[in-house]
Order: structure tokens, then C-alpha cells, then sequence
């Protein structure tokens, strides 16, 4: 496992490492637009996996691992976790639920480890997930980390918009 000198990366580096994942964090400029992140990373846009953490009416979480070229679909969703209500919290209450701010939001090193939903099409791949911290990506083989986290795989996804 390679990681910064500094180690600003250290609790997903931790976690990862308790279970048994191969991490690699590479460090990159703030981008504008999926496409450019992905360009940084020199990757696809479906590469970079979106880690977002969804509210349940009862006020427990879990985490939703989206392609990046892809965006949520709340029915499809509702329909895995099976329940009525969902919805993405305010930044605040996601920090508190996860440790983590929004962008950098991982499941790995987590303040809670909430259970995991990943649409279908991240497996079979490497990617690249936030790492805990602005300015980092974590790379990850999909199929090892969606094991590990013992994620529930599904079709939880749309196709994005085109942009206009």
C-alpha cells in the first residue's frame, strides 16, 4: 500500500488495511467537472466511484457506491434497502454520520460503518474513491473492496443527463 509522506489519507489507509485491501492514493488538483477528475486521474469518468451517504427516515445511514458517469435512482434504491424514505443529508449531518466532508466521503475509516449498497457497474475494475481528505484519490481493485464491505450489489443507478 502506497500513500502520502504526511499521511493526511491515514484512517482509509487503516481501515483498508484491517481489511485486507490494496490501496493506492495518488494525489490530485482540484478539477471543475467529472471529466476533468478523470482526466487528472487519467481514467474514465465511470472510474471514479461516488461514495454518497443517504439518510433513512430513522435517522441511520448507508453508503450508495455510484459510477461517476452515473447518477443515484431513488426508486431503485429504496426498492434494495426496502424502505419508503430516503435522502441525501445536509453537509453537517453528513459529516457527523461518516467523519468525513462531502468529497471526500469513503465507507473505509468511516466514524460508523454503515452498510454498503454499490450499483452493478462498479464491479470488475479498478477505481478510484474519495480518500478521506481534499486532494486525494484512493485506487482500489472494485470486486475486493465490495467484498470486503460485504456490500449489497444491485442496480441502483440511471444513466446521467447529457450535458447541455
Amino acid at each position: 500500500m502506497t500513500e502520502p509522506s504526511a499521511s493526511p489519507t491515514h484512517r482509509v489507509s487503516e481501515a483498508a488495511a484491517v481489511l485486507g485491501l490494496d490501496v493506492t492514493f495518488v494525489s490530485r488538483p482540484a478539477a471543475d467537472s467529472l471529466v476533468a477528475a478523470a482526466a487528472a486521474l487519467q481514467i474514465e469518468p465511470r472510474d471514479i466511484v461516488k461514495t454518497l451517504v443517504v439518510k433513512r427516515s430513522d435517522d441511520t445511514f448507508v453508503f450508495a457506491l455510484i459510477p461517476g458517469d452515473r447518477v443515484i435512482s431513488w426508486p431503485k434504491l429504496r426498492a434494495v434497502v426496502g424502505v419508503n424514505k430516503l435522502q441525501l443529508p445536509s453537509p453537517d449531518i453528513a459529516l457527523a454520520a461518516t467523519g468525513y466532508e462531502r468529497g471526500t466521503i469513503v465507507p473505509l475509516g468511516s466514524s460508523h460503518a454503515w452498510p454498503v449498497f454499490a450499483d452493478e457497474r462498479v464491479r470488475d475494475r479498478l477505481v478510484a474513491l474519495g480518500a478521506g481528505v481534499h486532494g486525494y484519490s484512493a485506487f482500489v481493485d472494485s470486486n475486493a473492496l465490495l467484498s470486503a464491505l460485504e456490500a449489497t450489489v444491485a442496480d441502483i443507478s440511471n444513466e446521467a443527463p447529457a450535458a447541455s
